[in-house]
């Protein structure tokens, strides 16, 4: 499980691998316990009091220890020093990085994450908006299919990457447009906007993907590969450019449990700090958001042909990849597949 302490004030202890979670002002009666042996990460905000008991403890038990900003952007992590597997993972996936393989995979990752989008959007459409997102998904599958013919394997990443980036840009514009038509008018918006956030929508899910960035940094370490050495992303100094390779695939299941909460109806402008035209979640809206996503990431489902939680699908494709590098097989490890968004 992912544990996230987002609240100013409280402290952590740790006694026989059992952690003690004591918010402010409350007497040691109340306190909450979990043995570290349930949390693969527990992310911690600005403002926490623990004792270097608790990350050493929290290390041998193999738990990623992340902090966190307020706007849920992982900042830092300490984990146990040792990647999860042999150097030779790194060495092969840094040969992978310059092979002609690298266009092919990348392709790949961005037609993943359009058919997700794709089939998102099909999921949430109502009588009065299946118009635009009949359009919108035929539109975005020509997208997707033409990525194949001007990005073919043969033609060099460096050659390539405008053309695959120009067509992603081109089915966002549409998925976001249409993601938003299907939504209660007052959580519509006229554009993604990131950092900051223009709206309740914005506001909600650049929270969720900081945590998912989380989860794909700790699924990679784990299997052995370097979150530095990226492949579509180049490499930015002190930057994780793998997590963005990766995330891309995986980003319509933070957009699902976004969308869900905008469809229930239970989010409120009370739950966001807003200033001028920023909107960021407050502490009641994260634990909301929190909440959801976790229970969205521990929920079995299916996808590429085995039923688990997503948490463990994220974890079991960080490895295949490790294997896939390790191995030596650039070739067909990575088909295209539509992600079960999971209505």
């Amino acid at each position: 499980m992912q544990v996230f302490i987002n609240t100013i004030g409280v402290s952590l202890r740790v006694k026989d691998r059992v952690l003690s979670i004591r918010k402010p002002n409350e007497p040691k009666e109340k306190d909450q316990h979990v043995a570290l042996s349930k949390i693969k990460t527990l992310c911690i905000v600005r403002g926490v009091t623990l004792s270097t008991d608790v990350l050493l403890v929290a290390a041998e038990c193999d738990v990623d220890v992340v902090f966190v900003e307020r706007n849920g952007q992982p900042v830092a992590r300490l984990w146990s020093g040792k990647f999860g597997s042999i150097a030779t993972i790194r060495k092969q996936q840094l040969l992978f990085s310059q092979s002609a393989a690298t266009t092919r995979w990348v392709r790949e990752q961005l037609t993943e994450k359009i058919n997700a989008q794709i089939a998102l959007i099909v999921s949430l459409a109502k009588p009065d908006t299946e118009g635009i997102v009949s359009s919108t998904a035929e539109k975005m599958r020509a997208l997707a299919e033409r990525m194949t013919q001007d990005a073919p394997d043969n033609m060099p990443l460096n050659d390539a990457g405008a053309q695959l980036r120009a067509s992603e840009a081109a089915a966002a514009k549409m998925y976001w447009r249409a993601l938003s038509a299907c939504l209660p008018p007052q959580y519509r918006f006229s554009t993604r906007s990131q950092h900051p956030a223009q709206d309740m929508f914005n506001g909600m899910l650049n929270y969720a993907y900081g945590m998912l960035y989380s989860k794909i940094e700790t699924a990679l370490i784990k299997a052995g590969i370097d979150p530095a050495i990226g492949i579509f992303h180049r490499d930015e100094y002190n930057r994780p450019v793998m997590v963005y390779d990766v995330i891309e695939r995986f980003r319509p299941w933070a957009d699902y449990v976004v969308a869900y909460l905008c469809r229930q109806e239970v989010v409120f402008i009370e739950f966001f700090d807003v200033k001028g035209e920023t909107f960021r979640l407050n502490d009641h809206g994260k634990r909301i958001l929190i909440q959801t996503l976790a229970d969205y990431f521990d929920e079995v489902t299916r996808y590429r042909n085995n039923d688990r939680s997503r948490d463990t699908h994220i974890e079991l494709f960080a490895y295949a990849l490790a294997s896939m590098f390790k191995e030596g097989r650039w070739s067909s490890e990575f088909g295209t597949r539509t992600i079960d968004v999971g209505l």
